[in-house]
């Protein structure tokens, strides 16, 4: 238990700028005393303790704003940026070192029983609001950006934005944490693409009419009838 504290201690460290001291994230940061609480309701469930977990659970996201199933899974290393409106459901399982920011959704999408929340892989960054639902898979190394809305699973070393979500960067250079500025917007790209396309329409009407009208001038009057 202590060397995960360690961990997401040193992760907190390591992708907030504005975190000063060890001391200061340990008494001060919201998603670090959210996953605290977690760890221990997790035990609590794990040991049949099912009622006390849910109570604890209830009562971090009370003073924390973070919701925690008791029964979620969650790795070393998680770090919760401000936290505030996150939402972890009961069969999500979260990989090392994963980035989640406030207002991301980890649920269900619907009333089946079983795994019905996702599996998040290692060194993920998943954004702003996001919501990552149903039984799928972030792989390792994958970010999800902000507001984004995935229903499909993202393999590994990929980059997801939208709604729904789509892969828009596979296997290429990894954006770093904190740069959601960098990421990809594929509506965007649509209507850049069908603007240049309309474009070379009209130049290639204006030519056709060109043409014509140039092949008008020159064909000769046609003789009446003698």
């Amino acid at each position: 238990m202590f060397s995960n504290l360690r961990r997401d201690i040193a992760a907190a460290m390591e992708r907030d700028p504005a975190a000063r001291s060890a001391l200061e994230v340990l008494l001060c940061y919201s998603g670090l005393h959210a996953i605290l609480m977690h760890r221990f309701s997790h035990c609590l469930w794990t040991h049949k303790l099912r009622l006390m977990a849910r109570f604890v659970s209830q009562l971090g996201r009370w003073l924390t704003g973070v919701e925690i199933h008791p029964a979620a899974r969650i790795g070393p290393g998680l770090f919760i940026d401000h936290g505030m409106g996150v939402v972890i459901g009961e069969t999500s399982e979260i990989g090392k070192n994963v980035l989640v920011f406030q207002g991301v959704t980890l649920g269900g999408t619907g009333k089946e029983h079983g795994k019905r929340h996702p599996t998040i892989g290692d060194n993920v960054v998943i954004g702003v609001g996001a919501k990552v639902l149903g039984a799928i898979t972030i792989g390792e190394n994958s970010v999800v950006g902000a507001g984004a809305v995935v229903l499909k699973s993202v393999p590994p070393n990929c980059t997801a934005v939208g709604v729904p979500a789509r892969v828009v960067r596979e296997e290429g250079e990894r954006i770093m944490d904190l740069r959601h500025e960098r990421l990809p917007d594929p509506v965007t790209e649509v209507f850049r693409t069908l603007n240049e396309r309309i474009n070379l329409l009209e130049r290639q009407i204006s030519t056709l009419q060109e043409q014509a009208a140039q092949t008008a001038q020159e064909k000769p009057p046609s003789q009446g009838n003698t």
